[in-house]
């Protein structure tokens, strides 16, 4: 039988995972090869340089641009103050000055006596990248960042919104089929990563963000709450960039749909234990995926090398998988057959399929690229 791989979520109690961190542009990094970090340790820095504005010296002088350079008080590189006078007339007898005066705090960039111009830059801006997870560093990117690396409790979603964070996961919820409520949510919650199992509403989540909850994990949402949420319909984009003032991550999929019992009992495990979550995906094509990182703290197991983690065989009989299109959207199942020759579908394409038995007993016919892995 020819070998079938198709990427899923993983979901694993503990495996080696490694993160590179890296600043937009050169900078310096701050940390050394060996180095036990924290997830919210400062790795590495660097600044962005402030926005230009233009300022038409020659103009707001009266002068002529060719003329510049005997008025100005300031040159090209100097550093400048707000309503500080960077150029000014020598007037009538010393009186009735022309003066102009800098709109900002920054430098001036440069002046040019062709256009009469000046170029004024806002200060920079200070960017810092943290480590993200608790774990090693094991790789120095010079000037760029480092690759930190743990070993972890690992579990992926199908969606998410909102970018990096890290908190306590408190689980509010005794079933994955339970609904967090907005009574579940209060203020002992700011800080934390709260966990509940079938849905969870745009009104908890209004709650949660209100309290100050950073981050919500959860098996469903309403597409028409996500929208509510968001103000637009998620299109083929890459989410993690929203500011909503919380971190979404949705293991199952749209709707309300009960958090598979693998994730469940292992969130449940690790309750009061600190996490770091990211919501950032890739819509549909399905190479960035929200996660959860709980670090183990377990020397033994931090040891452990990449060769000592299962890589994925890909689908086989047994299988476990996850349907990602209609009409079984969000379906669990496991393989109960993989025919080897193209078969017709509704669209009248020739594919690969699979034969799978959902969780309720039903079995379906589904096209593999359809379905994806869930890796253990």
């Amino acid at each position: 039988m020819a070998h079938a791989y198709t990427p899923g979520l993983k979901v694993a109690a503990g495996t080696l995972i490694r993160r590179e961190r890296r600043l937009p542009l050169k900078g310096e990094v701050l940390v050394s090869v060996g180095d036990e970090v924290k997830g919210d340790t400062i790795v590495a820095r660097t600044e962005l340089p402030g926005d230009v504005q233009p300022l038409n010296l020659a103009g707001l002088l009266g002068v002529a641009p060719q003329d510049l350079d005997g008025y100005l008080l300031k040159k090209p590189g100097d550093t400048i103050k707000k309503d500080e006078i960077i150029a000014e007339t020598k007037g009538f007898f010393g009186l009735m000055k022309t003066r102009v005066k800098s709109p900002l705090n920054g430098t001036i960039e440069s002046i040019s006596t062709v256009t009469g111009q000046a170029i004024l830059r806002n200060p920079p801006s200070p960017v810092e990248v943290d480590a993200y997870i608790d774990g090693k560093v094991v790789e120095i990117y010079k000037s760029e960042g480092v690759s930190v690396e743990t070993y972890a409790t690992f579990i992926q979603g199908i969606f998410g919104i909102g970018g990096e964070t890290k908190g306590i996961i408190i689980p509010l919820v005794e079933s994955p089929k339970d609904h967090l409520t907005v009574d579940m949510i209060t203020p002992e919650l700011k800080g934390n990563v709260v966990i509940g199992g079938s849905l969870v509403t745009i009104d908890v989540i209004r709650k949660a963000v209100e309290v100050g909850c950073i981050g919500i994990v959860t098996g469903g949402i309403w597409d028409y709450d996500l929208k509510e949420l968001l103000g637009y319909d998620i299109g083929v984009a890459i989410t993690g960039s929203e500011e909503k003032g919380i971190t979404i991550i949705i293991t199952e999929g749209f709707g309300e749909m009960p958090m598979a019992d693998k994730t469940f009992r292992l969130l449940k495990k690790n309750e009061g234990k600190k996490a770091s979550i990211n919501g950032a995906t890739q819509i549909r094509a399905g190479v960035m995926r929200p996660e959860l990182i709980i670090p183990i703290v377990d020397p033994g197991n931090s040891k452990k090398s990449d060769k000592e983690i299962k890589t994925s065989k890909g689908l086989e009989i047994g299988s476990p998988i996850r349907i990602i299109r209609e009409p079984y959207f969000g379906k669990i199942g496991k393989v109960t057959a993989l025919p080897p020759e193209l078969r017709v579908i509704e669209t009248e394409a020739k594919v690969r399929i699979l034969e799978a038995e959902l969780e309720n007993g039903k079995k379906v016919i589904v096209p593999r690229a359809n379905v994806e892995l869930i890796e253990e």
